[in-house]
């Protein structure tokens, strides 16, 4: 069976997590930092904290940013909930914004629109996200969100490995050249995995600091950042205290295993060869789906071309096909072919649809009638696109 995705996991992989399984730190330990180094490195971003999933990093974004209740963000409706989530566990309301119907992508245009709907004085951010692994325009949205005097923050969990234009040259996704944050996700299905995990990359050495305590409790163990002395040093000698800590901010047990990190890690080290892998296997699926226009065609990337996909997703007119999407995809089940669905949009999911009654969105209503996610994943051979396409258009009558 062609999972629609899977982890990519080998042998070394499994060495690096049974070496931290079999040493002196399994949390709190020397992996986590290395681990975060070595993100910098690989992405360009000045500091990289990493924690226990994507969504924790959505969330203590909000919270290092100071959202609370009254405050809105603007969020996409074409993502995985977590996107709205994370702010709005801070207490902002969502407000959201429609997308491309082709791509998925909020544009400049439907961030304006959705600006109109939003207060002025009561937006503190903004929210994209890179969907299945295809870029926003980053430079026509952060020129929005610089002249409202808002965060910009980037949802780039589909999107690791990826470059972009700057204006002033070639940036790489999570090197926060545009943005404020940048958040990643190494959940089984993502390009890389950690198991579970999450990472933000930003610029500012401060909000770094502050994302590291949210992390951890808000628990301060620097002595030299202590504002109570009687907590953190002794009377009379003023020598630290080697037990001491200090509450400083409400947060969250955030943190991630160190070996998850050792596992996040050594699938780092494989980017080179999962990167272009992955863009191998899309081009083979656009190639071999030339000829099926009147069946299925790949959603579009944002036309750049240095993008690591990470989902290979097909746009099906199901009703001219005569079939229901879950019948297509009942029907590939069989022939061995795995498939998903990309998302429902947010604003339809009912918890949001009571705060937001009425609210259409025309372009991510579109895009998700027809968008069907096909397997895409670096141990695939091209053998397995010719599978996933022969199957296609046996059961959509190609």
């Amino acid at each position: 069976m062609l999972a629609y995705g899977r982890q990519s996991i080998d042998q070394d992989d499994i060495d690096e997590v049974v070496r931290v399984l079999k040493g002196d730190f399994l949390t709190t330990g020397p992996e986590v930092p290395k681990f975060e180094e070595a993100f910098c490195a690989y992405t360009g971003a000045a500091h990289a904290l990493a924690c226990s999933n994507g969504t924790a990093a959505l969330h203590m974004i909000g919270m290092a940013i100071g959202l609370k209740e009254g405050d809105q963000v603007i969020v996409p409706s074409l993502s995985f909930v977590a996107t709205a989530n994370g702010p709005h566990y801070c207490g902002a309301e969502v407000v959201f914004a429609d997308v491309d119907p082709d791509t998925g992508l909020m544009t400049p245009d439907t961030l304006k629109e959705a600006m109109t709907r939003a207060d002025a004085d009561r937006l503190k951010a903004v929210f994209v996200v890179h969907l299945n692994g295809s870029l926003v325009d980053l430079q026509g949205i952060a020129a929005l969100t610089k002249a409202a005097g808002v965060t910009l923050i980037e949802d780039a969990c589909h999107s690791l490995g990826s470059t972009y234009p700057t204006g002033k040259g070639t940036g790489s996704i999570g090197d926060c050249a545009l943005s404020d944050f940048c958040s990643f996700s190494f959940h089984p299905v993502k390009t890389i995995t950690s198991g579970e995990g999450g990472m933000i990359t930003c610029r500012d050495p401060e909000m770094a600091a502050k994302l590291a305590l949210l992390r951890n409790h808000g628990l301060e163990r620097d002595h030299t950042l202590f504002t109570d002395a009687d907590i953190g040093f002794e009377a009379g000698s003023g020598e630290a205290n080697p037990w001491a800590y200090e509450l400083q901010l409400l947060g969250y047990n955030y943190r991630l295993t160190d070996f998850q990190a050792a596992l996040g890690r050594s699938q780092l080290s494989k980017m080179t060869r999962f990167g272009p892998q992955r863009k191998k296997l899309v081009a083979a699926y656009i190639s071999k789906m030339a000829g099926m226009e009147h069946l299925v065609t790949p959603a579009p990337n944002s036309g750049n071309d240095d993008v690591v996909q990470h989902l290979m997703v097909g746009r099906i007119d199901f009703a001219a096909r005569g079939k229901t999407r879950r019948q297509v995809m009942m029907e590939l089940r069989d022939l061995g072919v795995g498939t998903q669905v990309h998302y429902i949009p947010i604003h339809r999911q009912p918890y949001y649809a009571k705060l937001n009654p009425g609210l259409t969105l025309k372009g991510a209503e579109a895009y998700y009638a027809g968008c069907l996610s096909l397997p895409l994943y670096p141990d695939m051979v091209e053998a397995d696109v010719d599978t996933v396409v022969s199957a296609l258009k046996t059961v959509l009558g190609g």
